[in-house]
């Protein structure tokens, strides 16, 4: 991982940004909620990249998909301890006590509290770290349809395992997982015709750019709206 670019452009977090709200407990997480409960709404569980689920932009996603009709979870899967801005030294050990996996066991548990709540219908999207988490739901029945947005971690033989409908939506200037590899993934899925999916490589834009940019960037903004349109169609098609 190129770990420079992977923690590049932090966000300043917020802990009460946004129009939801901040419950200490769903799924054993503290969670950021957005909408209101209705067993008629499919629900979508957004999963934070190692900055965290206080991101505003994060939040900001949450909160748009809302007017499309979802209840929309964000949970802490980092326990209130954020990848430290601006000190890439420390991505190895920070990543030591925060890996995917725990992270995906943690969304097993969201999932649960889902379905606990009467939501049948449920998809889930990542951002890097969050990738991960991602694709490893992907590989079961537990999510309705799943979007990697720059992912992180996600290998050949994590693609090779998905039974979902899947988006990828990558980067053209990402050393993390370059669009060699996206185009490898995309490869793969081109092979399993039973899973629906959509690849992207979007021009000029480096990793993390979905939901990491100065909101006074013009062009950042409208290709992080692109984005944010591509997973929503997705979504619509797929879990509603």
């Amino acid at each position: 991982m190129a770990t420079s670019q992977c923690c590049a452009n932090p966000p300043t977090l917020d802990p009460v940004y946004g129009k939801g709200m901040v419950v200490d407990n769903f799924g054993g997480l503290k969670t950021y909620i957005s909408g209101a409960l209705d067993f008629s709404k499919p629900a979508i569980l957004l999963i934070s990249d190692i900055f965290g689920f206080d991101a505003p932009i994060l939040r900001a996603w949450a909160d748009k998909l809302v007017e499309s009709g979802y209840y929309v979870v964000v949970p802490d899967f980092l326990y209130g301890d954020p990848m430290p801005p601006n000190d890439f030294s420390q991505l190895s050990t920070w990543l030591q006590k925060h890996g995917p996996a725990k992270g995906f066991e943690d969304a097993k548990l969201v999932i649960q509290a889902l379905k606990g709540k009467g939501v049948s219908a449920i998809g889930a999207a990542g951002f890097c770290w969050g990738a991960k988490v991602v694709v490893e739901l992907a590989k079961s029945d537990d999510i309705k349809a799943a979007v990697l947005l720059h992912p992180a971690f996600v290998s050949v033989d994590d693609i090779k395992e998905v039974k979902v409908p899947i988006s990828i939506l990558g980067a053209e200037i990402d050393k993390t997982t370059p669009p060699e590899v996206i185009k490898q993934f995309e490869e793969i899925l081109s092979t399993k015709p039973e899973v629906p999916s959509y690849v992207k490589i979007f021009a000029g834009v480096p990793h993390g750019w979905t939901i990491r940019y100065e909101v006074t960037d013009k062009a950042a903004v409208e290709k992080s709206e692109e984005a944010h349109k591509d997973l929503l169609n997705w979504l619509n098609k797929y879990v509603k």
